[in-house]
């Protein structure tokens, strides 16, 4: 701020513009300060100014919140909100800064910057805080560490500073330049000349640097030559503060009077558009400071020095009804400064108090604002006083003294053997983040131990932990609170870092060594991962849904199929469920069902996701069911819920349908029967709190046998009536599904608690005891670990957390009733109670008698983490025909899936919930031999009438249109054919990145993307280069960019009222893809594994041949395809726009330039040559092609003289 022209006894707390005003404090202190204010015996104030109890803030309308005194008597100088934490840096007229937390303003910390000088300005960085004063630049540590001082030269006068970017400031003030500092040396590496007396004031745009001087001018400079472009003549006399938004500048300041100076209050208001000024504002306060505010609207802040504050819009006129007054404790405000939410407003006065003014209550300073670092307190344990009476006094606290004779503690080395104590393992968390320099590493603290303290596990039975890094669940309160429950670190949710290359440097073999494919979990509502992977590991689901087929576009059996197919093709690599999830998102009972969430609630995780994967349970499986219905029997009912009236027209019913009775028994005596069906049960928690055991068969009996009180009509009475509602079991389905709905305390404390039971149960059955403190005695652990305990350590761990079986026993009894037990692997069916001969077997005896086995198959269960707001796993018992085809061996085997983590867990494991973090949501059960009952060989329904000629979706798409020639017949592709393909996309969701202090960029969320078009041209024959597939695929989302010059796709293109182009569905094309794969051609292309990424398509890697890899040398850049078809085939492509028949024609020509060179891939070396020439050439060039000069080259038309005829 400008402080020329005011009250020339006003001008001792200005900042010394002029030489012959030098500040003088003492006599204007205001000794009523002190009333009221604690002081240590130096005079400093150490609690705050008395602040009303309840301070009413109405919602929009800025009102006082909070006043503190910084510093008594000592004028406030500069006042700035922290850009990175909730905090607010005052520095005053003496040297002094101080920082207050949140906004109750508690102190935070406080320090002396300088000795003599006023602080003239603060600017908060990443890793620390700016401080400038008349010849001192300082950075320190926000608790007051320096971490550099420079010092400028004593003739300078410095009253400003800009922030260009990360590492570069700008330093201005009364002199005739300003210096630029690199921040990273610390030195000076340019000086702009500026016109005297200097400049006071800078603000920056994306156009401009904005510079203010004492003159009254403000003058627009140029961002890279600080070059003057504008300038704006404001005032005649002197600028006292100025701010720019949008395409405004608004400034206020002194004209020149007879008598001297005088306070303006009109406003300049200039448009940078047309660089003229618009009318001036007038206001009805003497300006000193002002901002842009710009909430709803850019509103203008126009702060006086007596207190007053007036909001005006800079167009409109200023109403004196929006003035309010600041209370200041002394005569003046010195400072004025606005928050980056636009929620706080800071003033400071010429008595060394601050005020916050908030809009709202709980107002927070920052948008999003990074936790503050606060200090530890200070643990120091004083030793015990040594009491020589103690006959066990430990013999540690005594110093030994040196000596040469021979200890008693001195063993033989016979009897000795060395045991150091083993080093911590590193925190895995930080191993996840550090980056390395050299050999060194660099990762931010977790603050998962206390500071400067290494705990050691002294204890065998801590050994559990070692085989993964434990985090608390919490990362508050951990102090507080050391027992918090650990999540062990492959339970954690995982996220994909991104890079510059993307995903193709993430090792996602880190997560997964196995030969399945994990799922990736960057798409939106991609929380039911984990269920797709149970029904893929279903064998009869997976054989059935890809034998499915039907004419709709959006089918969810469909895209679960092709889902599946990658699934079997992938070896280890993961896959999206894009394409699925695309089409679940069209589904309108999904969007009623809540099942569809916001992005911004799956990054908070604020749905409940135990209840939403239930939920999606429940409608994937009514889904499924309803789409074969459909395809089956195209009249069949399509029920609701998760009930439906003949299962029989869906292989989806045979398999998951339970045939009950539902009796309705009125008080009358009436009794009413009604047939129904559900593909899944949900359990039902009975009420007895007494801690009685109750085995999980009864509850499941209880829950399928379900009897309840509620009103029904009853036909007898005509009227509602209190009614006993009863099930009775028909027919038992192939799997049993059952919903856990453990969702709210009283659930989990009811799991909790049988589990102990069992616990016990367990251990009493196997002759152990437990004590009441429920924790063993070293003689207990010692007798269970013997033979005559029956029982070893390792199976007690196996035996916590444990109430479900492995397996459960079901039969339907004679009066339509059911018996559930639950069932070991010792247990065998007592074939002679049944009177049954033994020879029979059992699956005879489950015919005869209805007596069924069902084996726990998966177990999906929730997460919680509040870190990451938690997240779905699944448990599965993977089969051997699956171990069969992706390892070769026949086993089965437990794995835990979560997202791309993929990893061979014990089977007690997936039974084992500890509902501090593990609450188990789904179960799924199936009957033994079930494989037996079904037909599992997959025929592949893609036939090739899909590449033949089909009409367009486009209303306006006419043959003079055409860009291809669909197959004939007799150009059916056969194996090893080639076929150029490209591909263009659209972006449905912009890129999620953040900028990290040292200017590099963090992707945390990928763009979504969405293909729009996909070509492919025949590769051989006398149609060489001619394309037969050229879609352009309509899509029912939002595009938010057409990338028109990457793509040439371009609005209109993708809409079926509108476009002129071949106009399909994703489906129809997919499909022509899938067969061509299938059949085994090879696809020729350039960057050919993004064009399969977002189709959403696992191509064998023999059956991919992409020009990006072919000309490419090892630890070297990768090659656009222009530059690749001007250097060898002397091609000019992609001028304006992309076109992907042009460039699926240009990698077919690469191609075969390929073969030429490499003499069909025998002559290594001799390619190699040619691409070190290409590299060299590359380098030489900046890897620009040449501008055109006229006709492409005479190459260009001569390779396809058949194109030219189409």
């Amino acid at each position: 701020m400008n402080f020329e022209g005011l009250d020339p006894g006003l001008a001792e707390y200005a900042p010394a513009m002029h030489s012959a005003l030098d500040p003088v404090l003492d006599a204007h202190l205001n000794p009523s300060l002190l009333q009221n204010v604690d002081l240590d015996p130096e005079g400093v104030a150490l609690e705050a100014l008395p602040v009303q109890e309840s301070v009413h803030i109405m919602e929009g309308v800025y009102s006082e919140l909070h006043s503190v005194v910084a510093e008594v008597g000592v004028p406030v100088s500069v006042s700035h909100f922290d850009l990175h934490e909730e905090m607010l840096w005052v520095g005053s007229h003496g040297g002094h800064a101080t920082s207050f937390f949140g906004p109750a303003l508690e102190r935070y910390s406080s320090f002396q910057v300088n000795g003599s000088d006023d602080i003239r300005q603060i600017q908060s960085l990443e890793n620390g805080i700016l401080f400038l004063t008349k010849n001192n630049l300082k950075y320190m540590a926000r608790g007051g560490l320096i971490i550099f001082d420079y010092l400028l030269e004593e003739s300078e006068d410095m009253h400003s500073l800009l922030l260009t970017d990360s590492s570069t400031l700008l330093v201005g003030g009364l002199q005739n330049h300003i210096l630029e500092i690199d921040l990273n040396t610390v030195q000076e590496t340019q000086k702009y000349a500026v016109e005297t007396p200097g400049v006071t004031i800078m603000r920056q745009t994306n156009r401009f640097f904005f510079c203010g001087h004492t003159s009254g001018k403000v003058s627009l400079r140029d961002l890279r030559t600080f070059k003057v472009e504008h300038e704006f003549d404001a005032f005649s006399g002197s600028l006292s503060d100025f701010d720019v938004h949008g395409n405004l500048l608004a400034a206020c300041g002194f004209s020149s009077r007879l008598t001297g100076l005088a306070c303006d209050r009109f406003l300049k208001v200039y448009d940078l558009r047309m660089m003229r000024a618009i009318t001036p504002l007038q206001v009805h306060v003497d300006p000193a400071f002002l901002r842009f505010i710009p909430t709803y609207t850019s509103r203008l802040a126009i702060i006086s020095q007596s207190g007053q504050c007036q909001f005006c819009e800079p167009t409109g006129l200023a109403n004196p009804a929006d003035i309010f007054h600041v209370n200041p404790v002394g005569p003046l405000l010195m400072t004025f400064d606005v928050s980056a939410s636009k929620q706080a407003l800071a003033f400071g006065d010429s008595e060394g108090c601050v005020h916050l003014w908030t809009d709202s209550p709980e107002p927070s300073f920052n948008p999003y604002s990074r936790e503050t670092e606060f200090a530890l307190p200070c643990l120091v344990d004083s030793l015990p006083p040594l009491d020589w009476s103690q006959d066990l006094l430990p013999l540690s606290l005594i110093p030994v003294p040196l000596t040469t004779d021979t200890l008693l503690s001195d063993w033989p080395a016979a009897n000795s053997a060395p045991a150091p104590r083993r080093a911590p393992p590193v925190d895995a968390e930080i191993l996840r983040t550090m980056k390395k320099v050299g050999f060194i590493g660099y990762a931010p603290n977790p603050r998962t131990r206390l500071r400067n303290q290494i705990p050691y596990r002294l204890k065998e039975s801590d050994s559990e932990f070692d085989s993964f890094s434990q985090v608390t669940e919490s990362p508050i309160g951990r102090e507080e609170e050391p027992h918090l429950h650990m999540v062990s670190k492959k339970y954690r949710k995982v996220t994909i870092k991104y890079s510059k290359l993307g995903l193709e440097d993430f090792d996602f073999k880190h997560y997964n060594k196995t030969l399945f494919a994990g799922l990736e979990p960057h798409i939106p509502n991609a929380y039911c991962n984990c269920m797709i992977q149970v029904l893929y590991f279903l064998e009869p689901v997976r054989c059935l849904i890809q034998n499915h087929l039907c004419q709709k576009e959006f089918c969810l059996a469909c895209e679960l199929g092709f889902l599946f197919h990658m699934l079997d093709l992938s070896r280890g690599d993961p896959c999206q469920g894009s394409n699925f999830l695309r089409a679940f998102r069209t589904i309108p009972e999904a969007s009623a069902l809540g099942l569809i969430l916001a992005d911004s609630d799956e990054a908070s995780g604020k749905g409940n996701l135990a209840r939403l994967i239930q939920r999606w349970n429940r409608f994937i499986l009514t889904q499924l069911h309803q789409d074969m219905q459909e395809l089956e029997a195209p009249q069949a009912y399509r029920g609701a819920g998760g009930s439906f009236c003949s299962s029989g027209d869906s292989v989806i019913g045979q398999l998951f349908s339970c045939e009950m009775e539902n009796c309705s028994l009125c008080r009358c005596g009436s009794e009413t029967v009604r047939a129904s069906s559900t593909l899944l049960f949900t359990l039902s928690y009975p009420e007895d709190k007494t801690g009685k055991s109750c085995d999980f068969a009864q509850v499941l009996k209880r829950s399928i046998c379900l009897e309840q009180n509620t009103q029904a009509w009853c036909d007898n009475c005509e009227k509602y009536q209190p009614t006993i509602q009863t099930r009775n079991i028909r027919h038992l389905p192939d799997i049993l599904v059952i919903n856990c709905e453990v969702n709210s305390l009283k659930e989990a404390d009811f799991w909790r608690m049988q589990a102990e039971v069992a616990f016990k149960m367990a251990i009493k059955k196997h002759g152990g005891e437990i004590s009441k403190n429920k924790e063993f005695a070293l003689a207990d652990w010692k007798e269970l670990g013997s033979p005559e305990g029956m029982l070893m350590c390792s199976s007690i761990e196996e035996l916590k957390n444990v109430w479900l079986p492995f397996s459960i026993r079901m039969k339907i009894t004679k009066n339509k009733g059911l018996d559930v037990c639950n069932w070991t692997d010792g247990d065998e069916i007592q074939l002679s109670s049944l009177g049954t001969p033994s020879q029979w077997g059992p699956a005879r005896a489950e015919e005869e008698h209805g007596v069924y086995v069902y084996d726990l198959m998966a177990t999906v269960v929730h997460i919680l983490d509040s870190r990451t707001g938690g997240s779905l796993v699944a448990h599965i018992k993977v089969g051997e025909t699956y171990h069969q085809r992706k390892e070769g061996v026949t086993h089965q085997q437990w794995y835990l899936f979560n997202d791309f983590l993929i990893e061979p867990i014990d089977k007690h494991e997936a039974v084992q919930f500890d509902m501090n973090w593990k609450v188990p949501a789904i179960l799924y059960y199936v009957k033994r031999n079930l494989n037996s009952k079904y037909n599992l060989n997959i025929k592949n329904p893609i036939e090739a009438s899909v590449l033949l000629a089909e009409a367009s979706l486009a209303r306006k798409q006419r043959k003079t249109h055409t860009t291809f020639i669909p197959l004939m017949l007799n150009e059916m592709p056969q194996v090893g054919d080639l076929v150029g393909l490209d591909a263009e996309f659209v972006t449905l969701n912009e890129e999620e990145a953040e900028l990290r202090s040292d200017g590099t960029k963090s992707t945390i969320k990928p763009s979504q993307m969405s293909v729009a078009r996909i070509t492919c041209v025949r590769g051989q024959g006398p149609n060489e280069g001619i394309p037969f597939i050229d879609d352009y695929i309509s899509t029912q989302e939002q595009v938010v960019d057409y990338l028109t010059q990457y793509s040439g796709i371009k609005p209109g293109d993708l809409d079926a009222k509108i476009s002129s182009k071949h106009l399909t569905t994703l489906k129809s094309t997919y499909l022509k893809l899938r067969f061509l794969i299938d059949i085994g051609v090879k696809f020729v292309g350039h960057g050919l594994q993004k064009d399969f990424r977002v189709i959403n398509l696992m191509v064998p890697k023999d059956q991919v041949l992409d020009t990006v890899y072919l000309f490419h040398m090892p630890r070297k850049r990768m090659i656009s395809l222009r530059f690749l078809a001007w250097y060898f085939l002397d091609l000019k492509i992609q001028g304006e726009t992309h076109d992907s028949i042009e460039d699926a024609r240009t990698a077919l020509q690469l191609y075969r330039k390929y073969l030429e060179l490499s003499k069909n891939g025998t002559e290594p070396e001799s390619f190699h040559k040619v691409l070190k020439g290409l590299y060299e050439k590359g380098r030489k060039m900046d890897w620009k092609v040449p501008e055109p000069e006229g006709q492409t080259s005479p190459k260009n038309a001569a390779v396809f003289s058949s194109v030219l005829a189409l």
